[in-house]
């Protein structure tokens, strides 16, 4: 089943994007987008994971029908929560409460995964203190938000990064490392050689800004988090 779910933010209106699996109640796996909108590509990823099993939701971070054009426009959009990770932290959990309220759903077995911008989304979910059972990073950010409550982390976290990502660099990745082993988190980083950021999009074809797709290391990507899946909502 694949429908598209309303629901607001204050006065935003947003959409969602469900897909479930045969089953009659699957664990919920929630999917935050990239920095261009929750486009088709993070729509393929929830059937994706409906494939594999698990309730998927895509949440919507930028409004209905909200969708960068441009790396000019994608940057404006992403800044606006960048900058106010208050706003960041109520938008996520209007998606997580949605995708909650969703029949078919077990919400005793949630993880997040998010790409890019979505990673930042994913680990701040993580840091918001819902109970989550794990969260993935794809080529996301890290750095702690600031003018927002944070709890401690409670969910595995899996972090999957290109080695040659220059729009989050190694430094950015060792600082959370040093917090999460800090605060006795269980972690695990796959880094990918020869990867630059948005290593799994098709779309992304700007090598001159570090911007590159690598199918071999997507694939693996993925197959790292199918058993990260299995592992957190078994």
């Amino acid at each position: 089943m694949r429908s598209h779910i309303p629901y607001k933010d204050q006065d935003v209106e947003l959409e969602g994007y469900l897909a479930l699996p045969s089953r009659t109640r699957a664990p919920l796996v929630i999917l935050c987008h990239a920095w261009r909108g929750r486009d088709a590509f993070i729509c393929e990823k929830v059937d994706q994971i409906a494939e594999l099993g698990y309730a998927g939701f895509a949440l919507d971070m930028y409004g209905k029908d909200v969708l960068g054009k441009t790396k000019e426009e994608n940057a404006a959009l992403k800044k606006t929560f960048m900058d106010d990770r208050a706003s960041l932290q109520r938008r996520l959990l209007k998606g997580y409460e949605t995708a909650c309220s969703l029949p078919h759903v077990d919400t005793t077995r949630i993880a997040a995964i998010g790409f890019g911008f979505g990673g930042i989304c994913a680990l701040d979910l993580a840091r918001s203190g819902v109970p989550l059972a794990g969260a993935v990073s794809i080529y996301g950010h890290f750095d702690p938000p600031q003018n927002c409550p944070v709890h401690p982390i409670q969910a595995k976290i899996l972090i999957l990064h290109g080695f040659a990502d220059p729009i989050s660099p190694m430094d950015t990745l060792l600082a959370l490392q040093e917090e999460m082993e800090r605060d006795k988190v269980d972690w695990q980083t796959c880094l990918f050689g020869n990867t630059q950021h948005a290593f799994a999009t098709p779309s992304a074809q700007d090598p001159d800004a570090g911007i590159l797709y690598k199918a071999s290391s997507a694939k693996r990507a993925w197959r790292t988090i199918e058993t990260f899946l299995e592992e957190v909502l078994s």
